[in-house]
């Protein structure tokens, strides 16, 4: 029986693509142990034990960025927990350690390297993070979302998608997703979304400038995300909702997406030849503008900074992108070009070839 030991977790970045993965381990083999390695703080919490899977925690330990005691007592303490993870290597007899990123994936790879565990690293964002870049020294086993990503030994894999998302036939679920919304079957449809969280800047603008895309003879489905205070009009063809738990529905009716450039999202999107608008939000090492760069390269999604999405720029660019049929669909078969479903297949077939024992 192989041990699975996979790590990540803190956002839905890291957590989905794990999750993907673990659930395709399990039901190629049944009988195969999947741990998850995680924190108390993350969405790992509760997503794990909820798809069946056991979930190991560790300290979330992130890297003090001002000199101070933090900084001096962090050499422990990484070495603390980089102990706790080899113990628990050693305790399940784990075969290969799998690491998507995030906190705990560092000390994994530490862990794993010291007890000559075979290590896997996925790297879902165009731009690395410190944790994969240390794990790329150590394995030759790099699979990478995005084609462009500079990462050592990186290959390309695409991204482990939801299952719901993976298997998607939009064709055959239209007439059902256009009823679950309350929009016209046919009608050309804008879907927005900013994340479960919501974005701001996005919602405000977007409630701005409704009456140009409805009047562009297009209807509108906005997900405003759970933390939305706005006051958002009301219009036939403009459908508000805080929050979506069938974004396969969602993307089922969507001829063109506005979002925000998560490393998911971009993925999810040209994985399913949908034409995208993307809004880049400024975080962490500015990953979001890397992670739209290979499809608006493609000429399948245009980018617009944060800064510059204003009612002004929907009239004189989005506006124009609405009416032109011909670009629209140009811009789907340039996503279907370079968009991959099949990722967590691939990242399963490069564990099997890490993996002692395992055949690819």
């Amino acid at each position: 029986m192989t041990t699975y030991l996979l790590c990540g977790g803190g956002t839905a970045g890291h957590v989905n693509p794990l999750l993907a993965v673990a659930d395709r381990l399990r039901q190629r083999d049944p009988e195969a142990s999947i741990l998850v390695l995680g924190t108390a703080e993350g969405l790992e919490t509760r997503l794990v034990p909820e798809r069946g899977f056991r979930l190991l925690v560790v300290a979330r330990l992130p890297f003090p960025r001002r000199p101070g005691r933090a900084l001096l007592r962090f050499p422990r303490r990484f070495g603390g927990v980089v102990g706790r993870i080899r113990g628990l290597i050693v305790e399940h007899d784990v075969d290969v350690v799998v690491g998507f990123g995030g906190y705990v994936s560092a000390p994994a790879y530490l862990a794993a390297r010291r007890e000559n565990v075979a290590i896997v690293v996925h790297e879902a964002n165009a731009r690395p993070g410190l944790a994969n870049r240390l794990g790329a020294a150590f394995s030759r086993h790099v699979g990478v979302a995005f084609r462009g990503t500079r990462i050592r030994r990186a290959r390309f894999v695409g991204m482990p998608l939801r299952p719901e998302i993976e298997r998607l036939e939009r064709h055959s679920v239209r007439e059902e997703a256009y009823a679950a919304f309350g929009l016209t079957p046919g009608k050309l449809t804008l879907v927005v979304t900013g994340g479960s969280l919501g974005a701001r800047h996005i919602n405000e603008t977007i409630a701005e400038a409704i009456p140009f895309v409805i009047g562009a003879a297009w209807q509108v489905l906005h997900i405003t995300g759970q933390r939305s205070e706005i006051d958002y009009p009301v219009l036939a063809g403009y459908r508000v909702i805080p929050y979506c738990d069938r974004m396969d529905l969602a993307l089922a009716i969507a001829d063109l997406v506005l979002a925000r450039a998560g490393s998911s999202t971009v993925s999810e999107l040209t994985a399913l030849a949908i034409p995208a608008v993307y809004v880049p939000l400024a975080v962490g090492n500015g990953e979001q503008r890397f992670n739209a760069g290979e499809a608006v390269n493609a000429h399948a999604a245009l980018m617009v900074d944060n800064a510059q999405f204003t009612p002004e720029w929907i009239a004189d660019v989005l506006v124009p992108l609405l009416v032109n049929r011909a670009a629209l669909a140009a811009m789907a078969a340039r996503a279907a070009a370079i968009g991959v479903r099949d990722g967590t297949n691939r990242v399963v077939a490069l564990i099997d070839e890490a993996t002692p024992g395992r055949v690819a």
